[in-house]
């Protein structure tokens, strides 16, 4: 079974990049390397890598991939640091 990665970076300038790859230890020397030139990481290097989750589902990978970019810093953080009962109520919006 192919294993994927979802993983946040942090960058230079304190933002994340959440992003989705099957061969984490190569995504990230991409991303120190700024193989791609003109990418979000590219000019916020140094990167550091601050979380990742193993799936064994890529379609399962992409889809959470695209809901943790969805969400607010506070969020991510919340992750990052294994906070997982405070996620909930950072998902409500304050009226």
């Amino acid at each position: 079974m192919k294993r994927s990665y979802v993983y946040i970076l942090k960058c230079s300038d304190n933002t994340y990049y959440t992003g989705v790859t099957s061969d984490l230890t190569k995504r990230i020397e991409s991303h120190e390397n700024g193989k791609h030139k003109g990418s979000y990481t590219s000019t916020r290097r140094p990167i550091e890598l601050v979380f990742y989750a193993e799936f064994t589902d890529i379609n399962f990978a992409i889809e959470k991939e695209k809901q943790i970019k969805k969400w607010s810093k506070l969020k991510k953080e919340a992750l990052i640091n294994d906070d997982y009962e405070v996620l909930p109520n950072l998902a409500k919006k304050k009226f």
